[in-house]
């Protein structure tokens, strides 16, 4: 039954952007109840965040789109009301900090909203200072933004909203952009403003190992729009797992490692939702296959290394970004760099790349220095895909923009693909993708998924011998990040040397072949990648944590053999 008095309903809601003609969402309606948790699921593009928007008003009040049916929050009708007005019930914090902190210290930004409001000024610093302390940041509160964290960004950015004192909270994937830790430090302030029940939070979250504990129900979006599933967190996720898998949503690790168990042969009834959980499952499992977790990369002979790096210090503004890093990656290498926030992972393979000009002779890369080599032969070498997607977009549709590079290198060589094979392989590629109904829409109109398989398949379409890629799965669903992981081991496993930042430990275990730790500008470890996600000392000195499914088998104490695994992948495929 709709709730009597509901913080949020919706109706039959549908949004259409301007230039398109589907919308997304479509038809959707529910209700949320005053100090609910809720956490809107679904595929990328399906328009999770485009909802979210439509909460505080954004659309249709300040983006180009037409809006039917209705949203009303807190009574109020969103499209008669302002946005000045509605940011007094609803507070968003979006997936980049970066996006919306405008001031130069911690507590300005805290104060910004309410001064905006026209409070008196005792109110202004009671808020702020009740947010700040909610958040840990208060002893912070005169350094600049800039220098905070990733994790500490975000944090800033929930102080705001909470100050705006609003009893609605949007949190459109928070920690999309962070590391474990901060992460944690995300979700332990998440955590208390649940506990608290004064705020209803409407949570856009792909990792749900980080948030399953503080969510009450599940609503799921599919992929055109439309509402697939709406229910109590146990019963959408574990009820209907198999069903989400199809439909391409994110998982627990735990699920997700009982889905694969289950097709194996067994069934752990109800499904884990987490690591505990499932460790408590295979607990009561008389009987497991032995397995040998040794991975098979360190059996391997050493490759010829495709990419050189000896003694790199990079700095930025006369501060040292890299301390003397120097590491081989084989060619044909699965290599992933991992580290926290800060740690110089970005800046390591941007120098690696050529995107960052390394001191001469300290990278060499296909036998090239890029310090000294010219920009296009270095491209032949290597695809470079910039974290943020719209840092390398050039062109007026999706077609134009996959089609650039190979357009270039025919006008700079003289030769190449004719337009007719130029045709043939964008449009395998646009399919391939998921693409093919943007292909003449603005790359900068994609949603944050599309625009990510987009600049993919910019540095792909070429067929560099060396692909590096700066957080690949940022913004995709499950479907979609398989599928680009699983093309890039194909290209690895054809001999592609293939190089990637991700924050996703679990990610890292499941295709990496090699891992390498970064540290305060520093190479803390390097090596296979079992060899690494295993090593918890290691992880620990880094900043970060052991995967969720690893964590989970440390507590598997019946089947030791099990203890080891690290890797969904590696469960047997029949357990008899």
């Amino acid at each position: 039954m709709p709730a009597p008095n509901p913080a949020l309903r919706l109706n039959d809601l549908r949004i259409r952007y301007d230039e398109r003609t589907e919308n997304t969402p479509n038809g959707v309606s529910f209700d949320v109840a005053p100090g609910e948790v809720v956490l809107l699921l679904g595929p990328s593009g399906c328009g999770k965040s485009t909802l979210a928007l439509a909460l505080n008003g954004l659309v249709p009040h300040a983006l180009a789109a037409t809006l039917s049916g209705s949203v009303t929050v807190n009574g109020i009708r969103t499209t008669d009301a302002p946005v000045s007005r509605l940011s007094q019930e609803v507070a968003m914090v979006f997936q980049d900090p970066d996006a919306q902190i405008v001031t130069g210290t911690v507590f300005d930004e805290v104060c910004f909203g309410p001064e905006n409001l026209l409070l008196p000024v005792a109110e202004i610093v009671e808020r702020a200072e009740r947010a700040l302390r909610a958040v840990g940041l208060w002893d912070r509160r005169n350094d600049n933004p800039d220098i905070l964290s990733g994790g500490g960004k975000q944090r800033l950015a929930i102080a705001s909203a909470l100050a705006m004192d609003t009893s609605i909270l949007v949190l459109d994937e928070p920690t999309a952009n962070l590391d474990p830790a901060g992460i944690d430090d995300v979700y332990a302030v998440v955590r208390d403003i649940a506990a608290a029940g004064a705020h209803t939070v409407v949570l856009i979250e792909h990792n749900l190992d980080a948030a399953i504990d503080l969510v009450d129900r599940v609503v799921v979006l599919d992929r055109s729009g439309a509402l697939a599933f709406d229910g109590p967190t146990r019963e959408v996720l574990a009820g209907s797992a198999e069903e989400l898998a199809a439909l391409g949503v994110w998982l627990p690790v735990a699920t997700l490692a009982a889905l694969r168990l289950r097709d194996a042969g067994v069934d752990l009834d109800p499904l884990p939702l987490t690591s505990s959980e499932l460790a408590t499952a295979l607990n009561s499992i008389r009987s497991l296959p032995a397995l040998n977790t040794r991975s098979p990369e360190s059996r391997k002979k050493p490759a010829e290394a495709a990419i050189t790096v000896r003694n790199l210090t990079v700095s930025r503004r006369r501060t040292e970004i890299l301390h003397d890093v120097s590491l081989d990656i084989g060619a044909g290498d699965f290599v992933t760099v991992i580290g926290t926030n800060g740690a110089g992972k970005t800046t390591l393979v941007q120098a690696m790349a050529g995107v960052v000009a390394p001191p001469k002779g300290t990278v060499e890369i296909g036998g090239l220095d890029p310090a000294t080599s010219d920009a296009r032969a270095l491209a032949d070498q290597v695809g470079f895909v910039f974290q943020n997607p719209e840092h390398q977009f050039l062109e007026n549709t999706v077609f134009d923009e996959l089609a650039h590079g190979l357009r270039v290198r025919r006008r700079s060589t003289g030769n190449g693909q004719s337009d007719a094979d130029i045709d043939l392989r964008v449009t395998a590629l646009l399919d391939r993708f998921g693409l093919m109904p943007f292909r003449d829409a603005h790359p900068f109109l994609l949603s944050g998924g599309q625009k990510r398989r987009l600049s993919v398949g910019t540095a792909l379409i070429t067929g560099a011998p060396v692909l590096v890629l700066d957080e690949p799965t940022f913004g995709q669903d499950r479907e979609r990040a398989n599928e680009l992981l699983t093309l890039l081991s194909d290209l690895h496993r054809a001999g592609t040397t293939v190089v990637t930042v991700t924050h996703d430990l679990q990610l890292v275990a499941e295709y990496a072949s090699h891992v390498a730790v970064m540290h305060d500008g520093r190479l803390l470890g390097f090596g296979t990648a079992h060899e690494i996600l295993t090593n918890e000392d290691l992880l620990e000195r880094a900043g970060l944590v052991v995967p969720p499914l690893a964590r989970a088998m440390r507590s598997v104490t019946r089947h030791p053999s099990w203890t080891g695994l690290a890797r969904i992948a590696d469960i047997p495929v029949s357990i008899s």
